[in-house]
């Protein structure tokens, strides 16, 4: 025994319990060991495909969970990194809330009261505490109701968007966009990209692109808007987007918006105009109550509806909001004065008006009473003596005598920007110009009751060959005065005067009384063939008003940079130069109220007061004017058609002289009578060569001079010439 154990150790038995339970112990004992193994290969041998897709997609789902726990963690270091770089870079709130690369301009009548805009207007800065509450209630229930409760983006209001864009067939982000307000605003800050002039086209430009809705932007706009959220407050944001946000006719910012349509402050908005400027937002443009008022309160009365549901309003407001829409203030429904302020912009100093990066207020001459004058004479002698559907155009304007311009008509239709015939437009003057070639005679010894003959006249110009002067109605009148000969038109007893005095006489005193585009170098400068503007024209006659002297139009009493009290510049007066004496101009005065009195300005007489003008018509009828004064306004008027094609029975005795009436009767309301600075001249002693004048529209043949003899007959060739 201890032999047979040597080197392994003593044997020993192990200690079992006895009994009937120790043998079912160790016969489990091997089975337990092979059951794994046993298990493993019937599983194996089993189902092999199952066990090998199992394991790929094992594979697969390790891949794929790597893969985007990987990328996702990637992002969101990329969006920490841009909200931290966003965040860092943010300028401060108030150099936020008035970034405009333009100024504006603010156009205050003669008594100092609003009555146009330019450019971007900025009203001052509002805060989501300073205004009205019913306001801040409007925007939250229009753009982003849950705005106080987001953390800078909405994934329900993205989804909801998309599913919106893509049900209207739509490519996903387009149309509506499902935007916060903080996102809104980073679009608004272009992301933090300024305006470079050199880069873009124009601001309009910069901003449109801004407002793209791309996949790529709305992705950087995740870590901007996330960044505004950090930096500000929810009411810091809202308050950039109150000041910043364009609200249609030239407003940035409701402040501007509610002084531009109300003509209050935002603070003062009651519920109906906050429904209204909120409803803005969506299509500045096509909503802006100074385009379609109707369409406008429609769009307020759907925010007065959203209000309601999110408990902003009382069922009591919400009526009361119904039944009283909000309306535009005096100032802006009216509208007036837009081809005024468009010449203001044009005529003024381009870097204090069209591309100011100031905010300029000017102090204009403007009149509304005039201006709305002008316009209800247009309408009505359209509405009354034009055929319907006629595309004849008209101008007006009005002025004092030393240039002041009241009032201003540069079309029929008014629309900003527009073309503005009255200060644009160069047309042929015709007859209209003929006082100051009277002018010039005056100065040159003439009187008024000289004699001059109106017979055929043929004039032979050097590489033209020969030219024959005609009056309008083919006739010819004999001997007749220089008064007579202005009251009626005659053009060859004009450019007999002309050819006596020399062309040059005649056209440097027009260009002193300020005609100064290039003028006609033949003898057809004495019947108006050279152009010129109304503007241009209605001044050169203030000049004969006011005793003689030049004028420069003027609209600008005083130019001054808003919130500063020292005007730049100003104008009290466009009085210029003398051009003829004072005598001379009296004299011409009242040869020119012979034109209204037995002329070709009959329509134009102004009942009770006195009053001094001239017609026009050019060849073929393709410009017609009549333009004339009395002791207080001067105003002229011009129709004809934009492509220059003829008018149809219209001379500047027509229709023209009935506008000139019409505005000028309305002009006077209310204003004494007074007269005209004028002196008629002496008569002379004997004047029996001719009956009286007949009256205007009749022909009545002339008695022949009979006491005039031989040799004031050939007095008379040898001074103003023959056939």
């Amino acid at each position: 025994m201890s032999g047979s154990g040597q080197g392994r150790g003593r044997l020993v038995a192990d200690k079992r319990k006895t009994g009937a339970k120790a043998a079912p112990k160790r016969a489990a004992a091997k089975p337990a060991r092979r059951k794994p193994a046993t298990a493993r290969r019937r599983k194996s041998g089993g189902n092999v495909i199952t066990r090998f897709f199992g394991g790929l997609f094992r594979l697969i789902w390790r891949v794929i969970w790597g893969v985007t726990w990987r990328l996702g963690a990637t992002a969101a270091l990329i969006l920490a990194a841009a909200t931290f770089y966003f965040h860092t870079t943010m300028p401060p709130l108030n150099e936020l809330l008035d970034a405009r690369a333009r100024g504006s301009v603010t156009m205050m009548d003669e008594n100092d009261v609003v009555f146009a805009w330019r450019g971007d207007t900025f009203g001052g800065i509002i805060t989501a505490d300073t205004a009205s509450s019913h306001l801040v209630n409007a925007i939250i229930a229009t753009e982003d109701r849950r705005f106080y409760r987001h953390f800078g983006i909405s994934p329900r209001g993205i989804m909801g968007a998309v599913r919106s864009n893509i049900g209207s067939g739509r490519s996903a982000f387009s149309g509506a966009g499902g935007s916060t307000i903080t996102q809104q605003v980073a679009k608004l800050l272009c992301l933090g990209v300024p305006y470079d002039p050199d880069e873009w086209s124009s601001e309009a430009a910069y901003e449109a692109d801004c407002r793209r809705g791309t996949v790529w932007r709305k992705v950087k706009e995740l870590p901007y808007a996330f960044a505004l959220e950090a930096k500000f407050s929810k009411d810091e944001i809202l308050t950039i987007y109150m000041n910043r946000a364009f609200l249609g006719a030239g407003a940035r910012g409701f402040e501007a918006a509610a002084q531009r349509y109300f003509g209050r402050s935002a603070t003062e908005v009651g519920p109906s105009e906050a429904a209204m400027l909120a409803g803005l937002l969506v299509a500045p443009s096509r909503f802006a109550p100074t385009r379609n008022l109707e369409r406008a309160q429609a769009r307020a009365n759907v925010v007065i509806g959203l209000m309601a549901e999110q408990g902003y309003l009382t069922e009591y407001e919400v009526s009361e909001a119904r039944a009283y829409p909000a309306t535009l203030s005096e100032s802006a429904e009216s509208q007036r004065g837009t081809h005024f302020a468009d010449w203001l912009m044009q005529s003024g100093p381009a870097y204090l008006t069209r591309d100011t990066t100031e905010d300029v207020l000017l102090r204009t001459t403007f009149d509304a009473r005039i201006q709305t004058a002008a316009e209800d004479a247009v309408r009505h002698v359209f509405e009354t003596r034009v055929r319907d559907g006629s595309e004849a155009e008209v101008a007006v304007v009005v002025m004092s005598a030393d240039g002041a311009v009241r009032g201003m008509v540069g079309g029929r239709n008014a629309q900003v920007g527009g073309f503005n015939r009255a200060t644009q437009a160069l047309r042929q003057t015709g007859s209209a110009f003929k006082p100051f070639l009277y002018a010039a005679a005056l100065e040159s010894g003439f009187e008024p009751f000289d004699i001059v003959e109106d017979a055929p006249l043929t004039i032979h110009i050097p590489g033209s060959g020969a030219w024959s002067p005609r009056n309008y109605d083919g006739e010819f009148y004999g001997f007749v005065t220089l008064t007579e000969a202005l009251a009626r038109s005659l053009n060859t007893p004009a450019v007999r005067i002309s050819e006596a005095m020399g062309r040059d006489q005649v056209r440097a005193v027009a260009n002193l009384f300020g005609l100064r585009s290039e003028l006609a170098e033949g003898p057809a400068l004495a019947l108006g063939a050279s152009e010129s503007t109304l503007l241009d024209m209605t001044a050169a006659y203030a000049g004969i008003l006011n005793g003689g002297s030049a004028v420069r139009p003027y609209g600008i009493r005083e130019l001054t940079l808003l919130g500063e009290d020292v005007p730049l510049f100003g104008a009290s007066s466009g009085i210029g130069d003398r051009v003829i004496s004072e005598a001379s101009a009296e004299l011409l005065t009242w040869m020119m109220t012979r034109v209204i009195e037995d002329g070709t300005g009959a329509r134009a007489r102004l009942p009770g007061r006195q009053a001094a003008g001239k017609t026009g018509t050019t060849q073929a009828a393709r410009d017609a004017w009549f333009i004339g004064f009395t002791a207080d306004y001067v105003a002229g008027v011009w129709m004809g058609y934009d492509d220059n094609s003829p008018l149809t029975g219209v001379t500047g005795g027509g229709l023209p002289a009935t506008i000139w009436q019409e505005v000028m009767t309305r002009v006077h309301d209310g204003v004494p009578a007074r007269p005209l600075p004028m002196k008629e001249p002496a008569r002379p002693l004997q004047q029996d060569w001719h009956d009286e004048a007949p009256a205007p529209g009749t022909s009545a043949p002339r008695q022949s001079p009979s006491s005039l003899d031989d040799t004031i007959r050939g007095i008379l060739g040898s001074i103003f010439g023959g056939n």
